[in-house]
This record gives C-alpha cells, sequence and structure tokens, in this order.
C-alpha cells in the first residue's frame, strides 16, 4: 500500500501537467494567423507611370477573416489604408468578392476570406516621385477568427518598397498580378 505523502505527490503531478501550456491548446495571436506578402507590379516604376501593389494575405488553415463587405455591422471588416510618401497617389482598392460561410456562432452566413486572398492598390509615380527605392507605408487591419473564437482585431503595419528610374518601366511579379486578376 502507497504511503498518503506519494498518493499526494502522484496527485499533485497529474495537476501539474493537466494545468500545463502543453495541456492546452494554444490560441495563436491575430498577427500570427495572418502572412501578408506585399508585391509591386513594376520593378522599376518611371516617374509617371502607374502601377499595383499586392498584398497577399495568406490565412492560416483553420481561420477566417472578414471580407471588406461585411455581412453584420458589429463585424470588423478587411481594410488596406496606405501613407504615401511625397510624390505618389493611390487609387481605391480592389478587395475581391468574399465567400459566405455559415458557422456555428452566426444565425446568418458570414462573408469571409480563407486561405489566400490578394487585395490591390493601384498607385502613380508623380513626375517629383523621388528616384531609387522608395517605401510606402501600409495598414492593414482585419480581424481573425476560427469556428470556435474570434481573435481581437490587429492591425499590421507593412512596407511597401518600390523602385523609381527614369528609364522605361519593367513588369514584376507578373504570377501574381496575372493570376489574380491584377493589371500592372
Amino acid at each position: 500500500m502507497k504511503s498518503p505523502k506519494t498518493i499526494s505527490f502522484v496527485a499533485i503531478l497529474v495537476l501539474c501537467a493537466a494545468l500545463s501550456p502543453m495541456a492546452t491548446p494554444q490560441v495563436p495571436s491575430g498577427r500570427d494567423v495572418v502572412k501578408p506578402e506585399i508585391y509591386a507590379s513594376l520593378d522599376p516604376a518611371t516617374r509617371g507611370s502607374s502601377f499595383q501593389i499586392a498584398v497577399v494575405m495568406k490565412i492560416r488553415p483553420g481561420f477566417h477573416v472578414n471580407a471588406r463587405e461585411k455581412s453584420e455591422d458589429y463585424l470588423i471588416a478587411t481594410d488596406l489604408k496606405s501613407e504615401l510618401p511625397a510624390g505618389f497617389k493611390a487609387g481605391e482598392v480592389a478587395y475581391p468578392k468574399g465567400k459566405l460561410e455559415k458557422f456555428a456562432f452566426s444565425k446568418i452566413p458570414l462573408n469571409v476570406y480563407q486561405d489566400t486572398v490578394t487585395l490591390f492598390m493601384p498607385v502613380t509615380a508623380l513626375a517629383n516621385a523621388p528616384l531609387g527605392e522608395q517605401h510606402i507605408p501600409l495598414k492593414l487591419r482585419y480581424q481573425a477568427c476560427s469556428s470556435e473564437i474570434c481573435l481581437p482585431p490587429v492591425t499590421l503595419t507593412l512596407d511597401a518598397a518600390v523602385n523609381v528610374a527614369a528609364s522605361a518601366p519593367k513588369p514584376a511579379h507578373a504570377e501574381v498580378f496575372r493570376i489574380a486578376g491584377g493589371k500592372p
């Protein structure tokens, strides 16, 4: 027969194991659910040329983010904004159409993005755009959810690097812009 001390020690070990971080699934940060990649359709762009910046959102399997056109007022829509430096002008961001999905926590299907989705921002390098590598700061805001939980909204600060040259523009990343339906 085991002593009360041995039984107490075993009970404490079992309790510690049950409460350890490995025993409970880790809830990811919203920053870890979406991995954005940034591309410019011209490299280099020239003064006076128009090009696009693509933000490719790779969303972790099992998660979704609300589409730009949200289904309910309380949802946080995906949003991309630019903080353009002098010499650049941006147009309206083109957001893809979401997909209506039914989740246990909602009575109506929700308009969401899953897997990989690409946002396109048209940009013009003005006649006075500085030459060389330029940085266009972007802010990507979204809220990631799974079928069980919604994470707090996240705003990521992104950097779109664009080379501006005096010579003719050269298309770049054709696979991103052709496949996703964008134009250089």
